[in-house]
């Protein structure tokens, strides 16, 4: 049985007249109705009773014809998603994420994913730092992902996102809390909360650095790999943690964010492989370049 075949006796069986059905499959009738007893033999049921005057469908006709316009209406579908899929206009994107960008940055691409590309799907992987994050790159378990360089693995193209000051998350009670801003120097008795050491974190080495800057080494009192969980320790009044502004974005009962005056900023970049020639990389890049997304010119671009 051939889907062609289908269509003939679906053509026949709406129009009920062999010669419109040819006129609308823009054949020539005897070749049809040949096809049309080829089907029924095949079946082994008549699904039409001919008459010279009249064309109806049997009982098992009717019945054919509902499966029939059914099964044609899946078989368009699915050449319809193929070809979305391979314009890049449906699919998966697996976006790899900082903790920090899943406040800000996750919501406003979803947001403008659901608008300009609605049958594409996220695969959202949050609380990635950068070096795994370049791994999943490589590796082909990420398409796309916001990161923060320095980049150190080869063939990743990147363009720049945001370019984040440093706030400080304290206590609701904290002795900070009524000041408007901060710096630096007044946290050099504060227990930092604080990304681990072999994590490679970029947030991490930006506090140390404005804390050197400022004379005096963080005191470290908690390590943690996730920003969720660095919050949730400011919440409960065993430390501060300074982050990247985006955090603000989702306030969190029991914490303040601070603005600091002479602190680091940190980058954040889109991320993708330089050989990843797909449509809906393609199509991501283009959407994110019409909307005002990219704070930088071409540089990485493949």
């Amino acid at each position: 049985m051939e889907l062609r075949h289908l269509r003939y006796f679906l053509a026949v069986a709406e129009t009920r007249h062999f010669g419109k059905a040819a006129d609308r499959l823009h054949m020539a009738q005897p070749p049809l109705s040949q096809a049309i007893r080829r089907l029924e033999s095949e079946l082994g049921v008549d699904l039409f009773t001919r008459t010279t005057r009249q064309v109806a469908l049997t009982p098992a006709g009717e019945v054919f014809r509902t499966d029939v316009e059914r099964i044609l209406k899946a078989v368009d579908e699915a050449a319809a998603r193929a070809a979305r899929f391979a314009s890049g206009v449906e699919g998966v994107l697996r976006v790899g994420l900082t903790g920090a960008a899943s406040y800000r940055q996750l919501p406003a691409l979803a947001r403008l994913l659901k608008r300009e590309m609605p049958h594409v799907m996220m695969e959202v992987h949050t609380e990635m730092l950068t070096p795994a994050q370049e791994l999943g790159l490589v590796e082909r378990r990420l398409d796309v992902g916001m990161l923060r360089p320095p980049i150190r693995q080869e063939g990743i193209a990147h363009r720049s996102l945001a370019n984040e000051p440093l706030v400080v998350a304290v206590p609701e009670e904290h002795r900070l809390t009524g000041a408007d801003t901060v710096r630096v120097e007044q946290l050099r008795h504060e227990d930092f909360i604080m990304y681990g050491a072999t994590l490679g974190s970029v947030v991490k080495d930006a506090v140390v650095r404005s804390c050197l800057a400022a004379g005096f080494y963080p005191n470290c009192a908690y390590e943690i790999t996730e920003t969720s969980a660095a919050l949730a320790l400011v919440a409960a009044g065993l430390g501060i943690a300074v982050l990247p502004d985006s955090i603000r974005s989702a306030p969190r009962e029991g914490v303040l964010c601070k603005e600091i005056e002479d602190a680091l900023t940190v980058p954040l970049v889109l991320a993708w492989r330089e050989d990843d020639d797909s449509p809906l990389l393609r199509n991501l890049l283009g959407v994110l370049e019409r909307n005002d997304v990219f704070l930088d010119g071409p540089e990485g671009m493949a």
